[in-house]
């Protein structure tokens, strides 16, 4: 289990499934490069801002920017902030896993109202 709770098991699902930023799609490192932008470390992500959720649903990895900026915001504010848009971040530009967690939080909204 790694530092944020995640299991090795799933911590390696999710590396094999996530190989560029799950918002914005940049190569990623694992580590900080020699040179050049600290944007492009591979940083662990929870799509939905709740730690208790460690599925592979939830648990992704996106850039170091990315991280940085949405932080504890909820995804569908981030992603009309202008971060997303000066970084063309949106709905059907995102990684697959990113449309679903989208796609079951309209569905949670839906039957609430």
């Amino acid at each position: 289990m790694n530092r944020w709770g995640i299991p090795a098991s799933l911590e390696e699902q999710v590396k094999a499934r996530d190989k560029t930023c799950v918002y914005c799609g940049v190569q990623m490192n694992e580590k900080m490069p020699q040179s050049g932008s600290r944007r492009t470390v591979a940083t662990w992500e929870h799509i939905i801002n709740d730690a208790r959720i460690v599925t592979p649903e939830n648990i992704a990895r996106c850039c170091a920017a990315c991280n940085s900026s949405k932080g504890t915001k909820d995804l569908f504010d981030w992603m009309q902030s202008n971060y997303c848009k000066i970084h063309g971040i949106r709905e059907d530009t995102v990684a697959e896993v990113v449309k679903k967690a989208l796609e079951t939080v309209r569905k949670q909204d839906l039957e609430e109202t």
